[in-house]
């Protein structure tokens, strides 16, 4: 045993070493894996999700580009990741309705007053594929995996082109989440702030900038992430739903409702009668999230407190902290990036 982890610990040193590398955020580095940025931790637990996870095409997978993509070293392992927090809500709240009819109580969802999410963070709701294998015993958490009641609902930052082949090759239905790149960042270099109280100094806006539009970020570059999942929506939109966080904010109703169709479990006029949707959507708030007392206090992995997963949750915060030079450099990025794709962005102050 003691030989085959030794030669594993080697394949792995061996492959840092022959990957292109930056200086990271918090993370000391990144690594160039894959065509995307990554600390180093998270390549391992890449590689053993790409190698083995089996999909099966009644998963849904809940996508999204990192709220943070850097930890403190000791809190890198097997962290939930920040995910586009009102609408993962809404998937786990929504999926759930025939879940739990089968794994918990037996009931289609019609009530707010008992549902887990009132008692467990989502992204405990939720797991991470890309943090799963991070550990060994990969045998035995495979046979976990495989053991779920169905549908299973999983989430993960990994760009598209590096899912696992399985996911690829199934009908398994992908939700990804989408946000502006300007509110992106700001939460980006907030969140890395929080979180990293130890650093020598406080990340400046201006330096970090130039690195985001370089794409140098952790499951970046940002647009890279978002183009891989916009191109597969339009080639195969029966399997990938991608939605814009700022538009689920105009029409939570509209947004909703077409997530469960997508997921082939569209309301009935009895659920919509009976306020089912506007159940949902009071369940998932902000507001409410934010203040329950399991996302106030806590930690993940004894590391990670869950307080910093909430900040605003607003839609266009970034005009408080761009400098109108800053302003100019990600717009003229986005529009040499994501020009003549088809997604846009509202930039404009």
């Amino acid at each position: 045993m003691a030989s085959t982890e030794g030669l594993q610990a080697f394949e792995e040193d061996n492959l840092l070493l022959s990957l292109p590398k930056q200086k990271g955020w918090a993370a000391r580095h990144l690594y160039l894996f894959q065509h995307f940025w990554y600390p180093s931790t998270f390549i391992e637990g890449i590689i053993k999700f790409q190698k083995h996870f089996q999909a099966k095409d009644s998963d849904v997978i809940v996508a999204s580009f990192p709220k943070s993509d850097v930890y403190k070293r000791q809190a890198m392992r097997g962290i939930r990741g920040w995910v586009a927090l009102s609408t993962v809500k809404t998937v786990a709240a929504t999926v759930p309705r025939d879940v739990y009819k089968r794994q918990v109580s037996k009931q289609r969802f019609s009530s707010s007053h008992n549902h887990p999410l009132l008692t467990s963070n989502s992204h405990e709701l939720v797991p991470f594929l890309d943090f799963i294998f991070h550990d060994d015993n990969i045998q035995d958490k495979l046979s976990d995996l495989s053991n779920m009641t169905e549908p299973r609902v999983f989430g993960t930052h990994v760009p598209f082109p590096s899912l696992s082949k399985s996911i690829k090759e199934s009908n398994c239905k992908i939700v990804y989440i989408c946000r502006n790149p300007f509110d992106i960042f700001v939460s980006l270099w907030i969140f890395t702030n929080k979180i990293n109280p130890h650093a020598m100094h406080e990340l400046k806006i201006e330096e970090t900038l130039e690195n985001y539009c370089k794409g140098i970020v952790g499951f970046g570059p940002t647009w890279e992430h978002m183009l891989g999942y916009w191109k597969e929506s339009i080639a195969n939109p029966n399997r990938v739903l991608f939605l814009k966080y700022e538009e689920l904010k105009e029409d939570v109703n509209f947004y909703v409702k077409r997530v469960a169709e997508f997921l082939d479990c569209p309301f009935t006029e009895e659920e919509e009668s009976n306020g089912v949707i506007e159940n949902i959507i009071n369940l998932c708030s902000f507001e409410k999230m934010k203040n329950l007392e399991v996302n106030k206090s806590g930690t993940f992995d004894r590391n990670f407190e869950k307080k910093h997963l909430f900040r605003k949750g607003e839609v266009g915060d970034w005009v408080n902290y761009f400098s109108p030079a800053m302003i100019e450099k990600l717009s003229k990025t986005m529009e040499e990036k994501l020009g003549g794709s088809g997604l846009s962005f509202k930039t404009s102050s």
